[in-house]
């Protein structure tokens, strides 16, 4: 549904800089790793809570 707000692995905190990577790198300006780099995101795990991330909440809130 939402970004998590900590990475599940190392407990770093992510969920800062979703609105900034999914504005970022979904116009297709920029590519992802650049956007993580300059984001300060260096762990793989951290990377991955990011990338693999798909944004529900429009799609199931009617249900609810």
């Amino acid at each position: 549904m939402m970004v998590p707000v900590r990475c599940f692995t190392c407990g770093n905190v992510v969920g800062e800089h979703w609105e900034e990577f999914k504005a970022r790198s979904r116009e297709g300006d920029e590519d992802p790793e650049m956007v993580l780099d300059e984001l300060g995101i260096d762990r793989y795990c951290c990377r991955r809570m990011l990338v693999s991330h798909k944004d529900l909440v429009d799609i199931v809130s009617p249900y609810q």
